[in-house]
C-alpha cells in the first residue's frame, strides 16, 4: 500500500507542476497575441485559449466602464477582433507580467498576476497601464485554458511616445 500511495502523490506533484507550466504558457500566449493585435492576428488560436463558456471582464469604476464584460468564447475573440483592424489601433504595445501566483487543485486553478502594459496608439498618443489579474483556470481536453480572466486597474496614465528613433546611449 505504501507503494501505490508514495507514487500516487509523485504523481499528483507532476501533473501540478505540469499545469503550473501550462497555465504559464497559456497567459503569457495570450499576452503576447494581445502585444500583437493586427490583422494577421490569428483569433482562432486566441479564442482557444479560453473555455466555450469563459468571461472576460475588466473590474472596477476604469475597466468596468471602458472594457466591461464578455460571456462566453465567442464574445470574448469578437471584443478582441474589434483590436485588429487596418491599420492596427496600437502601433507598439507591450505587457509586462509579474508577481505570479498559481494555484492548482485538480483540473481547476488560479492565478494572479500584476501587469503593466505600455502603448501606443496609430492614432497617436501613448499611454502607461497597471493591472491587477486575476484568472481562474480550467483543464478542459486535457489542455488548460483561462475560463474566468478579470483585469483591475491599478493606474493608468497618458505618457510622451514610447518609440523614439533617437540613438542609443551605448559606451564606446
Amino acid at each position: 500500500m505504501k507503494d501505490t500511495s508514495e507514487l500516487e502523490t509523485i504523481l499528483a506533484r507532476i501533473d501540478a507542476l505540469e499545469s503550473d507550466r501550462a497555465i504559464r504558457a497559456c497567459i503569457n500566449r495570450y499576452m503576447d497575441l494581445c502585444d500583437h493585435l493586427n490583422p494577421a492576428t490569428p483569433l482562432d488560436e486566441l479564442g482557444d485559449l479560453f473555455t466555450e463558456d469563459a468571461k472576460w471582464e475588466g473590474k472596477g469604476a476604469r475597466y468596468a466602464k471602458s472594457f466591461g464584460g464578455y460571456q462566453g468564447r465567442d464574445a470574448i475573440v469578437s471584443m478582441l477582433a474589434k483590436y485588429t483592424v487596418e491599420p492596427a489601433h496600437f502601433s507598439l504595445n507591450v505587457h509586462y507580467l509579474s508577481s505570479e501566483v498559481i494555484r492548482v487543485d485538480g483540473d481547476q486553478a488560479s492565478g494572479s498576476w500584476n501587469m503593466i502594459q505600455v502603448s501606443s496608439f496609430s492614432a497617436g498618443g501613448s499611454h502607461l497601464n497597471s493591472a491587477r489579474l486575476s484568472v481562474s483556470f480550467r483543464r478542459d481536453d486535457g489542455v488548460w485554458r483561462m475560463a474566468h480572466f478579470e483585469t483591475e486597474n491599478l493606474f493608468s496614465r497618458p505618457v510622451s511616445d514610447w518609440n523614439d528613433d533617437a540613438t542609443l546611449p551605448v559606451p564606446k
